[in-house]
């Protein structure tokens, strides 16, 4: 990575840091491994509870863009270097997140690919040719195992993590040709424990909606990511901040509950994918 190996000196901007999910607890987790950081959600007291007076938090949101400048211009004036950008910040609101796609509104599903693919992107252009003059750095793109495979219910929520791992890989291709020093690392949570089910657990199909009669299962799919099989947000960042700041860090990471299950079932041919996660749904028999 950048300017060294000094881990105490490592400069750290996270995005998506709400209490009770994965952003921070990569601040948290960051702080303590000796890194300065800035936390970053569009509400400052959604950030209250940090334990490390290393993290500072900031106000973004991470779709507007006069703030998405000021953040960046704030933290190169008083470090002068970002080393590490972590975009995690992912659009969270039940409606961007679940439904049938019948159902999708389009508005919803526009803001949807600006927070969750276009928003980082635009992050990684500020911030990288700053990595550069400095001699490396590193971008982690927090993803999804949802952008690797669809599901029924959440499938414009994979479209913008699907289109999120896709940019990401490319620009992680296009820096190694730029600077070797500057990384570019795609992280694919599985189910680790977060404020997301609760988020979500207020979703209700609209009125006229043709699946009325399958809100049981979909209701089943949103809380799929928390449960006695989710990993600790804790336990998540701790491996993932071992490997951004070891000497050599992976392009690709994914763990998380049934990560493993995931990378096996997203290889199988399209009409077994499609009927494995058919069983797993519990679909019922066609009339």
């Amino acid at each position: 990575m950048s300017a060294g190996n000094d881990i105490a000196s490592k400069v750290v901007l996270v995005t998506g840091c709400s209490q009770g999910g994965i952003g921070f607890a990569l601040c948290e987790e960051f702080a303590a491994a000796g890194c300065k950081v800035y936390a970053t959600a569009r509400r400052e007291s959604a950030m209250d509870g940090f334990s490390h007076e290393r993290i500072e938090k900031v106000v973004l949101d991470v779709t507007d863009e006069e703030n998405r400048k000021s953040v960046i211009n704030k933290v190169l004036r008083e470090f002068g270097r970002i080393d590490v950008l972590v975009n995690n910040a992912g659009g969270n609101q039940t409606h961007l997140r679940v439904g049938p796609i019948l159902d999708v509104d389009l508005d919803a599903a526009r803001k949807a690919f600006e927070t969750n693919c276009f928003a980082p992107m635009r992050l990684a252009q500020l911030a990288i040719p700053y990595m550069a003059e400095q001699g490396g750095g590193m971008v982690v793109n927090v993803g999804s195992v949802a952008g690797n495979m669809p599901s029924p219910w959440n499938g414009a929520y994979s479209a913008t993590k699907g289109a999120f791992h896709l940019m990401s890989d490319a620009l992680a291709l296009e820096c190694s040709y730029l600077n070797k020093n500057i990384h570019v690392m795609l992280i694919a949570p599985g189910a680790v424990e977060s404020n997301i089910a609760s988020n979500a657990s207020g979703y209700n199909l609209p009125p006229d909606s043709m699946f009325t009669n399958f809100t049981q299962i979909i209701q089943k799919r949103i809380a799929a990511s928390q449960g006695k099989h989710s990993m600790k947000a804790e336990d998540f960042s701790r491996r993932v901040v071992s490997k951004v700041l070891g000497a050599n860090p992976p392009d690709y990471m994914t763990l998380g509950g049934l990560s493993v299950w995931f990378a096996v079932v997203q290889w199988f041919p399209r009409f077994l994918f499609r009927w494995v996660v058919g069983k797993v749904l519990n679909k019922p028999n066609q009339p």
